[in-house]
């Protein structure tokens, strides 16, 4: 885990109305060191169904503006640095700063309205019921049906995760995910596909860094071509994924 400071958790709300359960001892097999309990939560068998989700992906390839390794690349660096994985990130910071319920829910509803497409609306809605309803069943958080990043950063703030740890990881795995969309749209071998994710770990932490920095004002999107084929694939006739 990071000792920059920039990585340091905010100062905990006051209990009664957002009460903060303390980091979870890692002696204690029911309450799991915090990188391991994320490590769980963003993994692929975490039944939150990311794997069924390209977030307009398969509309770009279906297009021809995603053809190989490299524009895939381009592609996701692309989302990390305007599109939706940085304003999840930005989401998922606000939402583990929210200090009410009343401010939970705001920005869970930006992160609806945020959505540019009704397959994006979809992707970030019932991942974020799964994710909320299968935390709830394992650790028995009270957890309303959140927008996905809404729900991750809502959950570690609960569980007192450090926000910088969380975003990275959250990053992460939502580009670890559109990688493995990737082998299956494209002829992308293992090892490629594994170069070009580690080719992306200083734009994964790029984007943690000015989430952590930023707040509801610096949300933003600029990937039109990636909103665009989300909208297309809507009725795509021939398809793998649900977005």
């Amino acid at each position: 885990m990071s000792t920059d400071p920039e990585t340091t958790v905010p100062a905990p709300p006051d209990p009664a109305t957002n009460p903060v359960r303390p980091a979870p001892a890692s002696t204690d097999p029911a309450h799991p060191d915090p990188a391991l309990l994320l490590m769980q939560w963003l993994s692929p068998a975490y039944p939150v169904g990311a794997f069924a989700y390209s977030h307009g992906l398969e509309g770009a390839v279906e297009a021809g503006m995603v053809t190989t390794g490299e524009t895939l690349s381009d592609w996701l660096a692309d989302l990390l640095s305007h599109g939706g994985a940085r304003s999840d990130a930005q989401l998922l910071a606000c939402a583990y700063r929210a200090e009410t319920p009343d401010d939970l829910a705001e920005i869970d509803s930006i992160a609806r309205a945020f959505c540019p497409s009704a397959e994006r609306l979809r992707e970030t809605d019932l991942q974020g019921a799964a994710f909320c309803q299968t935390t709830a069943g394992i650790w028995g958080d009270d957890l309303a049906a959140l927008a996905y990043p809404v729900a991750v950063g809502h959950a570690a703030r609960c569980h007192g995760i450090p926000l910088g740890l969380t975003l990275q990881m959250y990053l992460q795995a939502f580009v670890s995910n559109l990688i493995a969309a990737g082998q299956r749209l494209l002829s992308l071998g293992q090892l490629e596909a594994q170069q070009r994710l580690a080719a992306l770990t200083c734009a994964i932490q790029d984007t943690a860094k000015a989430a952590l920095a930023g707040d509801l004002d610096d949300l933003q999107g600029a990937t039109f071509a990636a909103d665009i084929a989300s909208m297309r694939h809507e009725t795509q006739y021939s398809r793998i994924f649900r977005s």
